[in-house]
């Protein structure tokens, strides 16, 4: 019996995934993402252990609230670097008939074994990903959360070969992802992946950095205001091929 590390959970969720969806934050992420708001699920040895049996029955709960297109969305924290838990805890979902979500940054991924048999198993479970494209440019997404971003568009082109249904986020911070040329780098990458469902902006907010100031790190985003609705609306447009 597989145990995970979960940070928390939300009963109501509404924004990740479709319908009302019951969210899991799972424990740990590598990468250092400079807006991240849940800087307290970075440790990978923090969290509760839990059961995929335990952490599955918390969650049917609340399955009257679902209604046809709700379910379960796991995030993180970067819940790929749990893996064999999420299958287990999926498979188990599935066989309940509950519709299952990821909602990941993708910078675990690898084509190396043991982790790709494993991915392969998870995303034969998985209904949904939703997929943080945090920077286009390998310099610059370094620059904002530590790591380059070549396995983590090679995930996204892996999803696209086995047509796996995927959700494109994107980040909108003023002066590092709000540029025209980069949105459209990114909508050029997006329009070679077949399996994009759904594309939707996120306009950055501060509402976590005290979690930063709580855990002694510096947040370096205090003085960047969050993005007009004008800009969110152009980001919109150019990632959706509008304009």
């Amino acid at each position: 019996m597989a145990y995970g590390r979960v940070h928390s959970t939300e009963s109501f969720g509404s924004v990740d995934g479709p319908g009302v969806r019951f969210l899991i934050f799972m424990q740990g992420c590598r990468l250092r993402c400079r807006y991240c708001h849940n800087a307290d699920t970075w440790r990978t040895d923090g969290g509760i252990e839990m059961t995929a049996d335990a952490l599955l029955k918390k969650a049917l709960r609340y399955r009257s609230y679902w209604g046809d297109t709700g379910g379960i969305t796991v995030s993180g924290g970067e819940p790929l670097l749990q893996t064999a838990f999420l299958t287990e805890l999926f498979t188990k979902a599935k066989a309940q008939g509950v519709h299952t979500c990821i909602d990941t940054a993708g910078q675990p991924f690898s084509r190396q074994e043991p982790f790709f048999s494993q991915f392969q198993q998870l995303c034969a479970v998985t209904d949904l990903f939703l997929a943080d494209i945090k920077h286009i440019d390998s310099a610059a997404h370094k620059a904002l959360t530590g790591a380059d971003n070549s396995n983590i568009l090679d995930m996204l082109r892996f999803l696209s070969e086995i047509h796996q249904p995927v959700w494109i986020r994107h980040v909108l911070v003023p002066d590092i992802t709000d540029d025209d040329e980069v949105l459209r780098r990114t909508r050029a990458f997006i329009e070679t992946l077949d399996n994009v469902e759904k594309i939707e902006v996120l306009p950055y907010h501060s509402m976590g950095a005290y979690k930063w100031q709580a855990l002694g790190l510096r947040y370096t985003l205090q003085d960047t205001p969050p993005p007009t609705a004008q800009r969110i609306q152009n980001a919109y447009e150019i990632l959706n091929g509008l304009r």
